[in-house]
């Protein structure tokens, strides 16, 4: 199965969830990369996570957290880098 309906990807990440079944007999018995499987569990995940909320966010301002969380992350990413050069523990 290369093409999945969105109702077909919510039944399999439920029954994931509810530990019916597991992300490597998913793959097996639809032909599905492991990785592809679990995005849609994350997905899944966050927002049920979101609709659970008092006041729920729309999907513009889930993409900016998401957006503000990895820019945050590079530039952590970058600090490590510069402190590393800095002390001379580039990696070669």
């Amino acid at each position: 199965m290369k093409r999945c309906t969105a109702k077909r990807k919510a039944a399999l990440v439920m029954e994931i969830i509810q530990g019916k079944s597991t992300v490597a007999e998913a793959s097996r018995a639809f032909d599905l990369a492991p990785s592809e499987i679990e995005t849609w569990v994350d997905e899944a995940k966050r927002d049920m996570e979101n609709a659970l909320r008092a006041k729920p966010m729309d999907i513009r301002e889930q993409y900016e957290k998401q957006l503000k969380e990895l820019q945050e992350a590079m530039l952590e990413l970058r600090t490590r880098k510069k402190l590393q050069s800095l002390l001379g523990e580039d990696d070669k």
